[in-house]
């Protein structure tokens, strides 16, 4: 079977990228633009550092700002009417995985309206048309939403995450700044980075992985083991490798699929509205003890990305405690809660777990996990 690889059109990298929105503003005759992003990032003059590049070269904009962490079908629906009202003809989406989910959502129903049924989006949904155009500016070092062909909803009544995959939703544009990511808090730095990590580690060893994703992954792995613990510190050089690391992985995972540490996670993020990099820092390690047998060799090669010294003569059980151990630690390092004792709910957990088992990144996993599987590994965490 061939392996398909979809990736952004155009993208910019480095410092001082979201300088050439203008010009591809221009090139590409837009005429105005519905800036979605959060609004932590308008109230603290993230978000203005795009819009007062727009207004310099007068460029006409509108803000939508009703978006949350973990965003709604209700903060999707209320983006589509105001994107309907603002006459724009695409959108610049700025922040972290929230406002670009929100963005992506949003452009499909816009040019697929018989799709207006948010839930109607889930898993791979048929739509005929691509996306309102999309120029995505990253803020943090985590999602890859800029590079991806997934986003994630909340479904609010139904206490579950739904995923959506769709070639037609990825961005035309990305930019990927460094300084548009040094606002970011230190913990906000190190969840999104594990978030990162996670999407890497599961890229590289889930059953869609194939010789391209694995390049993409095993780099990110390496860059973002090496970048974390500086970014967390708000070091130019941590900044620059996590912008770089996160944006490898996206181009890898998007394009393999991912495991249950995600499926695991977007249920904790459903019913407790558990940031979602935590959850996934906290799942990782403990699922990749459960996964280590049916990945072959490749530990081998992620205890080494990790910065392991002394892989190659290592035994089996040795390269695959020293991989784990070595999340472990970077985990630790950045201040990742060990375990899910504050947050789960003993009675919670058949509910956490079958909505695990029915989510659509679960079948990429490498072991097929059964409902009593995933059930013991949230109670071992506990």
């Amino acid at each position: 079977m061939a392996n398909r690889i979809v990736l952004n059109e155009t993208s910019y990298h480095g410092a001082g990228a979201i300088n050439e929105i203008p010009g591809e503003v221009t090139k590409r005759g837009f005429h105005k633009a519905f800036v979605a992003s959060d609004p932590d990032l308008v109230k603290f003059g993230v978000t203005a550092k795009v819009t007062k590049i727009l207004e310099e070269n007068g460029m006409d904009y509108e803000v939508y700002s009703n978006i949350k962490p973990n965003p709604t079908i209700e903060n999707v629906q209320t983006g589509v009417e105001a994107f309907k009202k603002s006459g724009a003809d695409y959108i610049i989406a700025i922040g972290g995985g929230s406002s670009m989910d929100t963005s992506k959502a949003v452009g499909i129903i816009i040019t697929n309206p018989e799709f207006a049924d948010v839930r109607s989006l889930e898993g791979v949904a048929p739509t005929k048309n691509p996306c309102v155009p999309i120029l995505a500016v990253p803020t943090t070092a985590g999602t890859a939403a800029e590079v991806t062909i997934n986003y994630v909803i909340t479904d609010v009544e139904k206490k579950r995450k739904f995923v959506c995959v769709d070639t037609h939703d990825i961005p035309v544009v990305a930019f990927v700044d460094p300084e548009m990511m040094s606002s970011m808090p230190k913990g906000l730095t190190a969840s999104t980075g594990m978030d990162a990590l996670t999407h890497a580690i599961e890229g590289y060893t889930t059953k869609g992985a194939n010789e391209i994703t694995d390049m993409f992954n095993l780099k990110a792995i390496e860059k973002i083991a090496s970048s974390l613990r500086d970014a967390v510190e708000n070091k130019p050089e941590g900044r620059e490798g996590m912008a770089l690391g996160q944006y490898l992985t996206g181009m890898g995972f998007s394009n393999c699929g991912l495991g249950i540490v995600h499926s695991m996670a977007h249920a904790l993020g459903a019913v407790y509205d558990t940031p979602h990099g935590v959850a996934n820092a906290i799942l990782l390690p403990t699922i990749m003890e459960y996964n280590a047998d049916a990945t072959g060799e490749k530990f081998r090669a992620i205890a080494k990305a990790m910065g392991v010294e002394g892989t190659e003569t290592m035994t089996v059980e040795e390269y695959r405690k020293a991989a784990v151990e070595a999340v472990k630690k970077l985990s630790q390092d950045v201040g990742i809660p060990a375990d899910l004792t504050a947050i789960v709910k003993e009675e919670d957990i058949q509910f956490l777990a079958e909505s695990a088992v029915a989510d659509a990144c679960a079948p990429g996993n490498p072991k097929d996990a059964s409902l009593e599987d995933i059930i013991a590994l949230y109670k071992s965490l506990m």
